[in-house]
């Protein structure tokens, strides 16, 4: 074996397990950005809102799903494994996409085609609330202690790119195909791809080796992955979690479907995906860069800091959006910098506040559960709000979900370390 045999190892657990927060985010946002294309294939009216409310309604179903994902795929995780829970969410979110792709129109089969659709985002929500837990622990469990951070900017890297990618191909498909024939059948493509993505995912993953802190400190715990631990024992840091991520979840609800929909709404055919480009391709460059900056000054200071200043521009964005590629760039991007900054220091924020034996389960329950209650019912508050001249109270509450980020990090300089975080620190090192 070579010198740098354990490096290429090393690099190629990272990439493995990063890759499906790309194909989680690929499929994510191309639900939002395609929904209003194929909303009227599956809930068949009269009126585009109330189909694009039908299509969000299953969105919010799945997002609902994430709780019941991040216990049982959390678990699953801290009892047998890192490895083996994050094959079977990527199995799950392969299968979801490709159920979306091939099922046919309500025209065809009837009821039984939005009966599909849910399934097939069920299954995916129960994907979505496992497989970021499980990645996490797995990524901060294999990174050097001071690189933490940067090492998280990986998850928002691939965010951005499976945002990226699904804008661009949606964009690229639009100009080739047009807007016929992208609603009669173009918009089933990026579901297909993602399905195919997926299963080249899941053989990467059948080659990763468990982690070290796992092996030492879990696996032969008969403790390891119990749900009275983390709701007893670890009670407040459960509770710092759901402050913490109470902004992403609010957020990521409001600006990967909302935005995109509504933009899709008062923009040309077209226009948002390229908008959504444009974003992303610019946050890509900063995502490490990011990252070593929260490695040096403090994740809990970057939050705070960002949290502070979406609040304001986020919230004028939003109320002001018209369907200029300014206006739209500004409102989107304003969205995308917050959760890159999120989503490049919450794996290190979580992960580092519960033991090795629970800590995809203590991760995974408050990350789902917030997610599903703020998150999934931002689509059709959104649209509830805009159809009753409210969308300034709606916003105000996405922003108040935003900045509990600051009494989360005051009940972190607080909190105590777990007794596996010292370990953690050694066997990473």
């Amino acid at each position: 074996m070579s010198a740098h045999s354990p490096k290429k190892a090393h690099r190629r657990a990272v990439t493995a397990t990063v890759v499906g927060n790309f194909i989680e985010s690929f499929d994510w946002l191309g639900y939002g950005l395609f929904a209003p294309l194929f909303a009227a294939q599956f809930f068949p009216s009269g009126n585009s809102l109330t189909s694009i409310l039908g299509a969000f309604a299953v969105l919010g179903v799945g997002v609902l799903m994430r709780p019941l994902g991040g216990i049982l795929l959390g678990r699953y995780a801290d009892r047998r494994g890192r490895r083996p829970a994050l094959m079977l969410a990527v199995s799950l979110m392969a299968g979801g996409s490709l159920l979306i792709g091939l099922t046919p129109s309500y025209a065809h089969i009837g009821l039984l085609a939005p009966v599909l659709l849910l399934l097939a985002r069920m299954a995916q929500g129960v994907s979505h609330g496992g497989e970021w837990p499980a990645a996490a622990a797995y990524l901060m469990e294999v990174a050097p202690e001071k690189r933490k951070a940067t090492y998280g900017s990986l998850f928002s890297l691939t965010t951005c790119a499976g945002a990226f990618s699904a804008s661009l191909l949606g964009g690229g498909l639009t100009a080739a195909l047009g807007p016929a024939a992208m609603a009669d059948w173009g918009w089933r493509v990026p579901f297909l791809v993602g399905g195919v993505l997926g299963l080249i995912l899941l053989l990467l993953r059948t080659r990763l080796a468990e982690t070290e802190v796992f092996r030492r400190q879990a696996q032969n715990r008969r403790d390891r992955g119990s749900l009275r631990q983390v709701l007893v024992t670890h009670r407040r840091n459960v509770l710092l979690a759901v402050l913490f991520v109470a902004g992403s979840g609010a957020v990521g609800g409001t600006w990967t479907a909302v935005v995109p929909a509504l933009g899709g709404r008062l923009a040309p055919p077209g226009t948002m995906f390229w908008v959504v480009v444009t974003a992303t391709a610019l946050m890509m460059t900063l995502n490490v860069p990011i990252g070593l900056l929260a490695d040096k000054i403090g994740a809990t200071r970057l939050l705070v800091a960002a949290s502070a200043l979406f609040a304001v521009a986020g919230s004028v964005s939003y109320l002001t959006m018209t369907g200029t590629f300014a206006s739209l760039l500004f409102t989107y991007g304003s969205g995308v910098v917050y959760l890159v900054c999120a989503t490049t220091v919450l794996p290190k924020l979580l992960t580092e506040i519960f033991p090795t034996e629970v800590r995809a389960l203590g991760v995974g329950m408050p990350n789902a559960v917030t997610s599903a209650v703020l998150g999934g019912v931002a689509p059709a508050s959104a649209a509830f709000a805009a159809e009753h001249d409210a969308s300034g109270w709606f916003i105000v509450g996405v922003m108040t979900a935003v900045l509990m980020s600051i009494p989360a990090s005051l009940l972190a300089r607080t909190a105590r370390p777990s007794e596996a975080r010292v370990s953690d620190q050694v066997l990473a090192a």
